[in-house]
Order: structure tokens, then sequence, then C-alpha cells
């Protein structure tokens, strides 16, 4: 059992070790401005992470209440301008003829303007002869039923 124990131990060792170097490399691609020694100080000697917690924050919609989280506000984003091709366009210019304008639309609309108030009195008295003749079919139907009515009792 004292090799299974060296064996994980090691084991347990060399993943560290590549976790290691997985984020000192990725420390130097997040900040290339920094320099490789303080990349090798965030770590002890012991091959255990400091507890120093650098925090690459950062916020693009979100104002954070601590100053230490305002230093990664960002700045909002700056939108392309849109430029309208069809607003850009002149409009077409359409010159029309004065005389057009002068001939009324319908050849026959000052005939009708004339006659709308004899039409009006014609269509009342349509109407009216209407309900006339309707009340007389209802009359006649009234009797046929009556007589059907009299001479079935």
């Amino acid at each position: 059992m004292g090799s299974d124990d060296d064996s994980i131990e090691q084991a347990v060792a060399s993943r560290r070790e590549r976790l290691q170097a997985l984020k000192a490399a990725q420390e130097l691609l997040n900040t290339p401005d920094e320099d490789s020694s303080q990349v090798q100080d965030k770590t002890n000697d012991e091959n255990e992470p400091s507890e120093e917690i650098n925090t690459n924050m950062k916020f693009r919609n979100y104002v954070p209440h601590d100053k230490h989280l305002q230093e990664g506000k960002l700045a909002p984003a700056a939108l392309p301008k849109f430029e309208d091709p069809i607003a850009a366009a002149p409009p077409p210019s359409e010159k029309e003829d004065p005389f057009v304008n002068i001939a009324p639309k319908k050849p026959n609309w000052d005939l009708r303007r004339d006659v709308q108030k004899k039409l009006d009195k014609l269509e009342r008295r349509t109407q009216k002869a209407l309900y006339k003749l309707m009340e007389e079919q209802e009359k006649q139907k009234e009797l046929a039923e009556d007589d059907t009515n009299g001479t079935a009792d």
C-alpha cells in the first residue's frame, strides 16, 4: 500500500505543477504588460497558489459601488453611425402640368351635383312605394291565412 500512496502523491504533485504552469501561461496571455518575475512571485516556494486574489473583472453595464472594482468599468461601446441610403437620395422632382388640375376628375361631376336634389327626392318616394307594396303583400298573406284557417275549422 505504500507504493499506491507514493504514486498518488506523485500524480497529485505532477497535476499541481501542470495547473500552475497553465495558470502562469494564462496570466501571461491576459496581462502582457507584466513581467514574468511578477508571475513567479504569485506562487510560493511550496508550489501552492498564494493568498492574493487578482480580480480582472470587466463591467460593461454595471457600475460597482466598491472603489477597487470601479477601475474595471469599461467605456460604453460606440455604435457605428447608420447612414440611410434612401434618405440621402434627393426626392425625384416631377413638374406637373398646371392645366391637368383644371379639368374635372370625372366628366359628369357637375351633372351629378345639379341633379342630386332630385335624385334624393326620388329615392325617398321609391322607399315609400316599396314600403306600401310590402304592407299590401302582408295584408294579402294574412287574408289568405285567415281564409285557410276559417275553412279548415
